[in-house]
């Protein structure tokens, strides 16, 4: 199998050609329960995803990461929990949830009862290991407030507090790691949204190049769009995509090959 493909398929069918441990990371975003059609081609549930998981532990190589995107539906006014049953899940076949972070939105694009509850301006970024983690690339652009001294305590586990070992140490004055809740606008424009479930190329950038390197295989089993494979190819890093809908297969195509990449196209339909 090519490192660097689109796959026009069911991505369960095309995982079974990918050799165990071959990929380095997954950076994805499944349906989210039923919430949006996908040209009439969704068939989401347990059924699926269950057995999807089971095949991203084995084609990620040991140390590897899965990026997670997701979110609930909201019925009857509530929230179906799909993510969290997805989360633990994933701790059940074997990966450790490492991080749970937070993907927040400037504004509410979401649908839902706001007459019985506050209007949900998030989507959870589920971060998962296979085994001891391989690579972290931390971006530091948080602002802080300038040189300045350590001080304070640290409870410990009896209820206690210690003194920081650390007093006394000066800060720098340069931006300081981020933290894991990640304010940024969806793709809204016309001109940069090309599927209803997009998430922004900054987010996919950010992520790439957090957990991953130069040369590194990046899988996204459920590409829509291509945004994945679009910055996993401008950073250096190989990819595969697969994509049931044929229609968004041309349209990762157009993108890919706008961004000067030639791209091979196999389909498991044909």
């Amino acid at each position: 199998m090519s490192d660097s493909i689109v796959y026009h398929g069911d991505c369960l069918g095309v995982m079974k050609g990918i050799a165990d441990g071959r990929v380095d990371m997954v950076l994805t975003s499944p349906p989210y329960d039923n919430l949006r059609m996908y040209n009439g081609s969704l068939e989401w549930g347990e059924h699926v995803w269950k057995p999807v998981v089971k095949e991203l532990f084995r084609v990620v190589k040991d140390g590897g990461v899965v990026v997670w995107v997701v979110n609930d539906a909201t019925t009857d006014g509530s929230e179906t929990g799909t993510s969290f049953r997805q989360a633990l899940h994933f701790m059940d076949v074997g990966f450790k949830l490492h991080d749970t972070m937070i993907w927040e939105k400037p504004t509410f694009t979401a649908t839902g009862a706001l007459r019985v509850r506050y209007a949900q301006v998030f989507e959870y970024m589920f971060v998962f290991v296979k085994g001891k983690l391989a690579t972290f690339n931390p971006i530091k652009d948080r602002e802080t407030r300038g040189p300045r001294n350590k001080h304070g305590t640290v409870r410990q586990a009896d209820g206690t507090m210690k003194r920081q070992s650390s007093i006394g140490k000066v800060y720098s004055d340069e931006d300081a790691q981020r933290f894991n809740v990640w304010k940024m606008s969806s793709e809204a424009s016309n001109t940069n949204r090309f599927h209803p479930a997009q998430f922004p190329e900054t987010l996919a950038h950010d992520h790439i190049i957090s957990w991953s390197n130069v040369g590194d295989v990046v899988l996204d089993p459920f590409a829509g769009a291509g945004t994945t494979g679009k910055m996993a190819m401008k950073l250096g890093r190989k990819y595969i995509l697969i994509e049931k809908d044929a229609e968004y297969v041309e349209i990762i195509r157009r993108r890919l090959h706008a961004a000067s990449l030639e791209v091979e196209t196999r389909s498991l339909y044909e």
